[in-house]
């Protein structure tokens, strides 16, 4: 998820160093009215992924770890060894009632996998056609 979120940079936000650089590419606390909005209303990033910063917290496949010590490195989820149903799942780039430290391409939350909120979804991707 971060790799897709990054893009290519290496700062706090695909969008630049700064917060104020985020209005352009995120729905946050400070510009979303308090509610998500239709996907592709901001500027994508580089590779043209819209909305990886803000608008809801995307769920990840991944279980929560403190670090990315021993995280494979080729794109596979990271999983506990002691898995269950309660087990903790990873969320990503923050949502339209965060600040914008909550939005970086670097911020991880995690919540058991039933909990359910208007700030929480998920992204569909797929593998390209030959």
């Amino acid at each position: 998820w971060e790799y897709a979120c990054r893009a290519g940079t290496t700062t706090p936000w695909s969008s630049g160093s700064e917060a104020d650089t985020l209005d352009a590419v995120s729905w946050f606390a400070d510009n979303s009215d308090e509610t998500t909005h239709p996907v592709g209303e901001k500027e994508p990033n580089a590779w043209g992924l819209h909305d990886m910063h803000g608008n809801v917290w995307e769920w990840c496949a991944d279980h929560w770890h403190s670090n990315y010590e021993g995280a494979p490195d080729d794109g596979r989820p990271r999983f506990n060894e002691n898995v269950n149903e309660e087990t903790s799942r990873l969320l990503r780039g923050g949502s339209w009632d965060n600040h914008p430290r909550f939005c970086r391409s670097a911020s991880r939350g995690l919540l058991p996998p039933d909990n359910r909120g208007s700030n929480l979804g998920f992204r569909v991707c797929c593998l390209p056609q030959d």
